[in-house]
């Protein structure tokens, strides 16, 4: 029997005094306030406390943490606010040695002190504001956390000491701070309001905000974007600083978008002959050494995503660079690649016909048109397919076709880009600003220009800051107006209040001030309203929901506009012409949704041509897979594997039951119970009518469904030309099932280890 009498525990100071069980008691009571089906006697059971003399009270709490959350589960979900309201008690204890957070301006002048925060915090706000922020706090908001959001907190954003993971905040001090950041140059009179209707936004989860933000405003660092596009020349020279440009943003938390589309193919001629080029895949590695030469301060790896055309001479060596097998020489397995598609390369699949390879630097004015002018395009590759004079190979476009969806089948990590889509259906004139290229997460679809030196001023690295609304927190669409108006504020205010270290992201994002915002928790919202992905139920609701965050997103844009003036390339976008994304849809998708317009375009349409946009584009819809957890929503557009998902990050596994599991379990489609992927590519077309970017849209396969187990490539085929048919610009994922438990297993790859799951 153990003498509790004698056992002394070892306090968060040093100090030593009596083991209180009482008082253990006291916090799990306190934790499972309000919970249902919840037992305190059972998580102390579960945690199999060993006393000793000394036993720090900092073990006790983590044991008894883990075992709370090692009792989350579908017939017992509230565990999971249990586990996170001991977390938030912990962390306090950890960042404040009490329960109770300092007033605002002590915790700010502490670590200003410290260097933790930035300093402009205590000179951009005086007293008064900070005892009227500190009464609007709100700190009992951290207990509507789930147990994954807080270890997700304490992994990723929180700021902290990250070797000997010491936390220094909450948090509600996050969210107030961000805020009191985002709107400092805002006036006087106007300012402590947008910082308290956004702070509300965020910390009720109706806003999400992504990695760089929530990590890094309020600190000393000042870049947030969450994706870089890179686009590289067919030059040593351009090589070299792109290679730079790598990474510097890698060691900033960006993910990487790399456009090597130019690059000459092997054996090509150099130096007038003096030498043979050795092609793509030598640059293609340096490339990845870059990538993976910094850690991202312990928030994430780095990662990046490789762009080239489906007609480059060199494509089928670089479609098998993710391959298992082979050798090391011919692999380059730790960066992700897009293949860029266009009409002409479906029409060849489609008609038997074959695709002509040619390297891109034999066939002038290909590469440019390829983007930028489809039917200049066809011409000059018909031309050069029956030029005698220029090295090239031609094979069966469906041999093509093929090996690639073998690719993106076996590694899950071949995309797709369709580069017509992405200009034809652009809030860019692809004339004088076309879109080369996507990002890491295949949303972003923006202008880039390659450098030729890592100081060229007046070339174009693009950015896009992220955010996202949480549908599920929607009580109406109506309420989308402010949250637009505070997102779009907030996030163009960033793009003056970050730091650009390189001249030519400074240059793109002054000119064109790109924004994404997204949505998270699309699957509650489906849920919520009794909806499927995979039957068409849910087609006129997803049009009424995307119109509304496409027309106020720009609505917010235009009325910034006319206060601040547009961005000043705004000339380079289809809109000042007038058009916009209603105008430039496939018209395919008004055979499977009539739905129609329920807002007043026209007059939207008449201010943005006479006032302008703030920013050149507004939406994007990106994986989410971090932020999600945060709010306790679903991911992105995704419908979930499981009613408890197990998601795997660098902190462990954390379990997660879906928003609304108690009323909705039955409303809930999980992905492999969806026939196939048609309804949902459907939907995933309806949201790129009225999204002016890209969309992370997946694919997904459960293999026992086909003969022999093995998904046929016919119908690999079928949803890649299904999804160009309803003009999706990209596909990122190909998701298999593997055979595991999925009411029990979510367990995906994190984007770049967050880099745009926002």
């Amino acid at each position: 029997m153990t003498d509790f009498n004698s056992i002394k525990v070892t306090k968060r100071d040093g100090r030593q005094e009596p083991i209180d069980l009482d008082k253990i008691h006291r916090v799990l009571d306190w934790a499972a306030m309000g919970l249902k089906n919840v037992s305190v006697s059972q998580v102390e059971l579960k945690s199999h406390i060993q006393f000793y003399n000394g036993i720090r009270t900092k073990d006790i709490h983590e044991t008894i943490i883990k075992a709370a959350a090692d009792l989350i589960s579908e017939d017992t979900p509230d565990y999971q606010y249990l586990a996170a309201r001991l977390s938030v008690f912990h962390l306090r204890k950890i960042a404040y040695g009490r329960f109770t957070p300092p007033h605002l301006f002590d915790q700010v002048t502490k670590l200003t002190q410290e260097n933790r925060y930035d300093s402009h915090i205590l000179r951009d706000y005086d007293q008064a504001d900070f005892d009227s922020l500190n009464d609007y706090l709100d700190h009992n908001r951290d207990l509507n956390f789930s147990y994954a959001a807080i270890k997700q907190l304490e992994g990723k954003y929180l700021v902290q000491n990250r070797v000997t993971k010491e936390v220094y905040e909450s948090p509600q001090m996050l969210y107030m701070l961000i805020g009191m950041c985002l709107f400092a140059d805002y006036p006087k009179a106007t300012r402590l309001d947008y910082v308290k209707r956004f702070y509300d936004a965020i910390s009720l989860f109706k806003i999400s905000l992504p990695t760089p933000i929530m990590a890094g405003v309020r600190t000393p660092s000042r870049q947030f974007s969450s994706c870089v596009l890179i686009e590289c020349d067919d030059s040593l020279d351009s090589i070299s600083a792109t290679t730079s440009a790598i990474v510097k943003y890698v060691s900033l938390r960006a993910g990487i978008g790399i456009n090597a589309g130019r690059i000459r193919a092997i054996g090509s001629p150099i130096r007038g002959g003096e030498a043979q080029h050795t092609g793509c895949i030598p640059f293609f590695k340096l490339f990845q050494a870059a990538v993976k030469s910094c850690s991202q301060g312990g928030v994430r790896g780095g990662a990046a995503t490789l762009f080239y055309p489906m007609w480059h001479l060199e494509v089928e060596s670089l479609l098998v660079l993710k391959n298992n097998r082979g050798v090391e020489e011919n692999r380059v397995r730790h960066m992700d690649y897009g293949v860029q598609l266009n009409k002409l390369m479906y029409q060849r699949l489609i008609k038997n016909g074959n695709i002509t390879l040619f390297s891109p630097h034999e066939v002038p004015g290909l590469y440019d048109a390829f983007f930028e002018d489809q039917d200049e395009f066809e011409r000059l590759y018909v031309q050069y397919e029956q030029d005698k004079n220029i090295t090239k190979r031609s094979l069966p476009a469906s041999e093509l076709f093929s090996l690639m969806m073998q690719e993106r089948a076996s590694t899950g990590r071949i995309y797709i880009q369709n580069v017509d889509h992405c200009n034809t259906h652009s809030p860019f004139d692809p004339r004088v600003a076309p879109i080369r290229q996507s990002n890491l997460c295949l949303e972003i679809a923006l202008p880039t220009s390659p450098l030729n030196n890592i100081n060229d001023a007046d070339k174009e690295i693009a950015l896009c800051t992220l955010s996202a609304f949480n549908l599920g927190a929607l009580e109406s669409l109506d309420e989308l107006e402010e949250l637009a108006d505070l997102t779009v504020r907030a996030l163009d205010s960033l793009l003056t209040y970050q730091d650009y270290p390189i001249e030519a992201a400074r240059n793109a994002t002054m000119k064109r001030r790109t924004l994404g915002v997204g949505v998270i928790n699309f699957a509650y919202y489906l849920a919520k309203n009794g909806l499927k992905y995979s039957d068409g139920s849910a087609n006129a609701l997803t049009h009424k929901t995307f119109e509304a965050i496409q027309y106020y997103l720009l609505k917010a844009s235009n009325n910034l506009s006319k206060e601040f003036g547009p961005c000043t390339a705004f000339n380079e976008t289809t809109y000042a012409q007038g058009i916009l994304p209603i105008d430039t849809y496939k018209k395919d998708l008004d055979n499977i949704c009539q739905e129609p317009l329920h807002l007043d375009w026209e007059t939207l349409r008449a201010d943005i041509v006479k006032h302008g946009l703030r920013n050149s584009t507004l939406s994007s819809l990106m994986p989410s897979e971090t932020s999600s957890q945060i709010s306790n929503a679903t991911n992105g557009i995704e419908p979930p594997r499981g009613l408890v998902t197990i998601k795997q990050s660098k902190d462990g596994i954390l379990k997660q039951v879906v928003p609304g599991y108690e009323e909705l379990k039955d409303n809930y489609e999980l992905l492999w119970s969806m026939p196939n992927n048609e309804g949902y590519l459907h939907l995933v077309g309806i949201m790129q009518k009225f999204v002016d970017q890209a969309i992370s849209a997946n694919t997904n396969y459960d293999p026992q469904r086909f003969e022999g187990g093995r998904v046929p490539m016919q119908q690999l085929l079928k949803d890649l030309l299904t999804a160009y048919k309803f003009g999706l610009k990209t596909l990122y994922y190909q998701n298999t099932r593997d055979g595991a438990d999925d009411s029990q297993s979510d367990i995906d790859d994190d984007c770049a280890g967050g880099a745009c799951k926002i």
